[in-house]
C-alpha cells in the first residue's frame, strides 16, 4: 500500500497534487510519503510482535535525512555500511547503540568512529576484518561487540547482482568455518562476540530460501552455545520484495516473513534485528518527470523525458521494471500506444521501458515511476553534468524539498584548476 492516488483527475502523493510540486520545484524529482514510509515500518515492528527484536533500517536504500529522522522518532534502529552512513544515522539523531555497521570493506577509520561514538555491533564479514578490529579496540581501551555474517550456501532467487548468500558470493564466512571462526574471535580481548549475522539477497519474492537459511543459523547457534558462545542476538537481514508491478502476483507479507522467523528461530530466546530498506522507501516513493519530446520512429514512438539514467539507474543497471504512469489520470477507456520511455543521456542504455503502453503524451506532460524510493536517488550521479534532482517529502498537505537541486556554478565549482595551469 501507498498513498499515492488519483484525485479529481490528476496523481496525488498524500493530499498535494504532484503538478503543484512540479510547478514550484521543477521536473524531475523525486517525492516520498512520510505515512507511506511509517506504515511500512511499522508492518515489520507488528510482524515481530511478542518477540524481543529492533528493526534497522538498511539507510543504504535511501539516506536522505528527512527519511532517516522519520525512521528515528519511530524508534528504529539502523542498519549502515560506510563511515559516511554512519554519520547520517549518528547525525539523524540515532543513538550508536541502535546502529549495526555491516559491509565486506570496514577501513580502520570507520572502526574508530563507529567504537568512539557508540555502535550496537558491527556485522563482520571476514577473518581479517575481525583481527583489523580487535586491533584498533584494544587501542582505543574498548570492547568492540560483534555478530559474524555466516554465509549460508542458499539460493536467494533473486537478480544475480543483489544475490549475497551463495557460496561464491564475496559476503561473510561459509558457515562450514563459522565454529573456527567464533573461536577465534572468542580468544581475542577486543572482541566480545554477542550473536549471528546472515544476509542472503535482496528482493526476495519467495520465502523458500529464508526459512532454509534461517534453519541452518538456527542449527549453527545451538552449535556455537554448545562450544560456550554466549548467542543471544540473531541478525538475519533485510531483502523482502516489493511489488513493482501492479499485477495480482505480490511478495510475501511482512507478516509471513514473521511466522517463518518465529517457526525456525523463536525457541532460541534471542533478540531479533532485522533489516528492511527497500520495502520501507521502496513503494514510498516516485521519479516525477516531464515529456520532452515526443517522436515518432520507424516502427516505434519514443517519449524523451528530462530524466536520465543518472537519476534513476535501475532500469539500466538491473533490468528493472517501474510502473509508469501519467500524473493527469487517463480518461476512463482512453486509448493506448505502445512507446518506448528514454531519457536524453547519450547512451542507448538510458531506456526506462520499451514499448510500454501508454496515453497519447505529449510534450509537458507529467509521468510518474512508481516505486523509486529505494535505489533512486542515493544512486543517481551526475554524469553528463546533469545536476542531481531534488527529493521532496509529503506530509499531509504539505511538502518540503529536502534535497535542493545544485546549481551549474554549484557543481563545476567543486572542481579545483592546479596552480600551475593559471
Amino acid at each position: 500500500m501507498d498513498h499515492f492516488i488519483y484525485r479529481n483527475g490528476t496523481l496525488y502523493a498524500e493530499d498535494v497534487p504532484l503538478s503543484e510540486i512540479a510547478a514550484n520545484v521543477g521536473t524531475p524529482f523525486y517525492v516520498y510519503s512520510t505515512a507511506t514510509l511509517q506504515r511500512h515500518y511499522q508492518v515489520f515492528d507488528e510482524a515481530l510482535a511478542g518477540m524481543d527484536h529492533l528493526v534497522c533500517y538498511a539507510m543504504k536504500a535511501n539516506s536522505n535525512m528527512a527519511v532517516l529522522r522519520i525512521m528515528a522518532d519511530l524508534g528504529a534502529g539502523m542498519d549502515v555500511v560506510s563511515g559516511g552512513e554512519y554519520a547520517r544515522a549518528i547525525t539523524a539523531g540515532v543513538p550508536g547503540e541502535k546502529i549495526v555497521f555491516s559491509g565486506v570493506g570496514k577501513t580502520r577509520a570507520e572502526m574508530h568512529a563507529a567504537l568512539t561514538q557508540g555502535i550496537r555491533q558491527f556485522n563482520v564479514e571476514s577473518e581479517p576484518e575481525m583481527r583489523v578490529l580487535n586491533e584498533v579496540a584494544l587501542e582505543l581501551g574498548k570492547v568492540a561487540p560483534i555478530a559474524v555474517r555466516v554465509n549460508p550456501d542458499v539460493d536467494a532467487k533473486t537478480h544475480a547482482k543483489i544475490a549475497t548468500g551463495k557460496s561464491e558470493n564475496k559476503f561473510g564466512i561459509p558457515i562450514s568455518k563459522a565454529r573456527a571462526v567464533y573461536a577465534e574471535a572468542a580468544a581475542m580481548e577486543g572482541l566480545e562476540v554477542v550473536g549471528i549475522d546472515v544476509h542472503i539477497g535482496s528482493q526476495l519474492t519467495d520465502l523458500a530460501p529464508y526459512e532454509a537459511a534461517f534453519s541452518k543459523v538456527a542449527d549453527l547457534t545451538r552449535e556455537l552455545r554448545a562450544d560456550g558462545h554466549d548467542i543471544r542476538r540473531l541478525d538475519l537481514g533485510g531483502g523482502l520484495g516489493i511489488p513493482y508491478t501492479r499485477s495480482n502476483e505480490a511478495p510475501p507479507l511482512p507478516m509471513e516473513y514473521g511466522d517463518v522467523i518465529r517457526r525456525t528461530l523463536g525457541d532460541l530466546g534471542c533478540e531479533i534485528e532485522i533489516e528492511p530498506g527497500r520495502l520501507i522507501a521502496g513503494n514510498a516513493g516516485l521519479l516525477v518527470t516531464s515529456v520532452i519530446y515526443r517522436k515518432e520512429g520507424e516502427g516505434r514512438d519514443f517519449l524523451i523525458v528530462d530524466a536520465a539514467m543518472n537519476d534513476l539507474v535501475r532500469p539500466a543497471m538491473y533490468d528493472a521494471h517501474h510502473d509508469i504512469v501519467p500524473v493527469a489520470e487517463p480518461a476512463p477507456g482512453a486509448e493506448q500506444h505502445p512507446v518506448d520511455i528514454v531519457g536524453p543521456v547519450c547512451e542507448t542504455g538510458d531506456t526506462f521501458a520499451k514499448q510500454r503502453d501508454l496515453p497519447m503524451l505529449q510534450a509537458g506532460d507529467l509521468v510518474a515511476f512508481r516505486s523509486a524510493g529505494a535505489y533512486g536517488a542515493v544512486m543517481a550521479s551526475e554524469y553528463n553534468t546533469r545536476p542531481l534532482i531534488p527529493e521532496v517529502l509529503v506530509n499531509g498537505d504539505q511538502f518540503a524539498v529536502v534535497r535542493p537541486r545544485p546549481t551549474y556554478e554549484d557543481m563545476i565549482n567543486r572542481d579545483t584548476i592546479p596552480d600551475w595551469m593559471t
